[in-house]
């Protein structure tokens, strides 16, 4: 898309969607909301998987709405700030999670495993300052929390590394929902004590 996109915080996940003024999202009860008002994945990687699977991948191939070059998103530190273009300021909330509708989508066989395996995920966004944006625009990182909790170590901890779990809980700008799974499991390690 060639000019200005809106962006604003869509509301609560079930009610809210996509922060992109036009952007639909088809599930809405495991979908969209706040803590997921923007899909970001970083073009590299894109074209890494595009190697690895040996077909071109264009910007928005796996959902994303936001197609980045030059930013290291596996490695983005949750609460991080990004500030796009003149107006907008996005913060890093959680990793993708992929699903089933993400595997239909890339009709690949396996593809919910081979990608969680890789631990690329790409990082949802939530609107802290709404505004306009449009391709091209600049993204400069405005503030990074004193914490070590990537976007990586986050994907790992809410797929196949459970037990890091407790290790997000420094991140304040964690969803509620992964806080409450974090908390969840620092009671069971409490518990066998």
């Amino acid at each position: 898309m060639s000019g200005p996109v809106e962006v604003r915080a869509p509301g609560l996940k079930g009610t809210g969607g996509s922060a992109l003024v036009g952007d639909e999202v088809c599930d809405l009860r495991h979908h969209g909301g706040n803590d997921q008002a923007v899909y970001a994945y970083a073009r590299e990687d894109l074209e890494d998987w595009s190697t690895y699977l040996e077909r071109p991948l264009t910007p928005g191939s796996f959902g994303e709405n936001l197609t980045t070059t030059g930013l290291d998103i596996t490695g983005a530190l949750i609460g991080e700030r990004w500030q796009i273009g003149d107006q907008v300021v996005l913060e890093v909330a959680t990793a993708r999670v992929p699903c089933r509708t993400f595997a239909t989508w890339l009709e690949t066989r396996g593809w919910v495993r081979t990608f969680t395996a890789k631990a690329v995920p790409g990082a949802y966004l939530r609107v802290i300052t709404p505004g306009r944006l449009r391709a091209g625009d600049p993204i400069r990182i405005v503030h990074r929390p004193d914490h070590d909790i990537t976007i990586n170590l986050a994907f790992r901890a809410l797929t196949r590394e459970r037990d890091l779990l407790p290790r997000l809980l420094v991140a304040d700008a964690l969803p509620d929902e992964e806080r409450q799974l974090a908390l969840r499991r620092r009671l069971i390690e409490l518990d066998k004590a």
